[in-house]
């Protein structure tokens, strides 16, 4: 399926926007005072997101999934904006990784998946290393009949409740990155996985990010994806999409901030008129406007060059990343400035987008990587 007019796409953003309204958005705040998630609640909700069609919206047809153009995704990229972190989950923005999938695999993992019944975490970043995958510590050795694993992860999405963990270890030490590493399907309930801490964060509540330790961890054969000394390509394969999905989700953000401002900015009362009548506040809401329509066209662009398959895609990707994931927390703080006391307060979400939308412009590629990205690319 293709959706490419301008019709579809709205009829695709009204269909995600009324099932956020419907089904998330009465959950928002009792998850962020809790900051935790019914396991069970997002099983429902999973499930409700597969029957309006949506969960797994980003895979392939060959794989089960409804094989949007990247255009139509950030459609709904930009609207999961509009809810917090753990709700935007039951969604399924699912791990590109998950393409890497032999014939096996797509049986008894992919499949479950797709049907929401099976979720996946991936684990990249350790204490040592981030951004910088040369620097990964984790090691696996070859032992008959498949691998173990030793090291450690931390900071990572939703491992917790994940049935499967793709985790990314060295193979070969001695090898060039591009072949040094390999990607391997983890059983949560592996005795050799032991979950160690949950992180408290600024923000993101109820999205659990976890550190864990491999201490000895037998990973047989069947459970390699995408290939011994692949690991490298089966995870960069899709990671300019997830900057884009990143970027998307940060617009989402700015323009639902936005819908809460404007109509505030024309009722709320100081000395004798509305804020908006105000040019202080006029100027904050102009440049909130222009930055925001700025980020959209480049996401739009980079969704464009994807589409085309142009190589393009990969800085334009780090630009609209850049870009929007800055403009997401400039946004917020405006907007939280023109609510002045009522915006820092808990009783409005506005606090709550100002807290997460920080952890942007950390994940998927810190705004850092993303300049040295840019600059190389320029430079050369």
């Amino acid at each position: 399926m293709e959706l490419a007019s301008p019709d579809e796409h709205r009829l695709l953003r009204d269909t995600v926007r009324a099932f956020i309204e419907r089904h998330l958005r009465p959950h928002e705040a009792a998850v962020d005072a809790a900051d935790d998630i019914d396991p069970g609640l997002l099983k429902e909700l999973r499930q409700e997101a597969r029957r309006a069609g949506l969960y797994g919206y980003n895979m392939p047809v060959e794989l089960g999934g409804p094989g949007l153009m990247i255009a139509a995704q950030c459609v709904i990229d930009e609207e999961m904006g509009s809810t917090s972190m753990p709700l935007g989950e039951a969604i399924g923005h699912l791990p590109g990784s998950l393409r890497a999938c032999d014939e096996e695999q797509r049986e008894w993992l992919l499949k479950p998946v797709m049907a929401g019944e099976m979720t996946v975490a991936y684990a990249l970043t350790e204490p040592a290393a981030g951004s910088d995958l040369s620097a990964l510590q984790t090691r696996a050795e070859k032992v008959d009949g498949g691998w173990r694993l030793t090291g450690s992860k931390q900071f990572i999405s939703n491992a917790e409740h994940a049935d499967y963990i793709i985790v990314l270890a060295v193979t070969d030490r001695s090898a060039p990155l591009k072949s040094k590493l390999t990607t391997f399907l983890v059983d949560r309930h592996n005795p050799g996985l032991v979950f160690t801490r949950r992180f408290r964060k600024m923000g993101w509540k109820g999205y659990h990010l976890s550190a864990f330790s491999l201490e000895n961890c037998f990973i047989p054969d069947a459970n390699v994806l995408g290939g011994v000394g692949e690991g490298f390509k089966t995870i960069m394969a899709t990671v300019n999409n997830d900057r884009l999905f990143v970027a998307c989700r940060c617009i989402g953000i700015g323009r639902t901030l936005m819908e809460y401002a404007i109509p505030y900015a024309r009722e709320r009362v100081t000395f004798g008129k509305p804020l908006a009548e105000h040019q202080a506040i006029q100027f904050q809401i102009a440049d909130c406007d222009v930055e925001l329509d700025a980020a959209r066209l480049l996401a739009q662009k980079a969704a464009h060059l994807a589409d085309a398959g142009d190589p393009g895609f990969r800085i334009a990707a780090s630009r609209a990343k850049l870009f929007a994931s800055e403009t997401a927390g400039r946004i917020a703080d405006r907007v939280l400035q023109i609510f002045g006391g009522a915006g820092f307060m808990c009783d409005l979400p506005i606090e709550r987008f100002y807290r997460d939308v920080r952890g942007f412009r950390i994940g998927e590629g810190t705004s850092e990587m993303q300049r040295i990205q840019i600059a190389r690319s320029i430079l050369a």
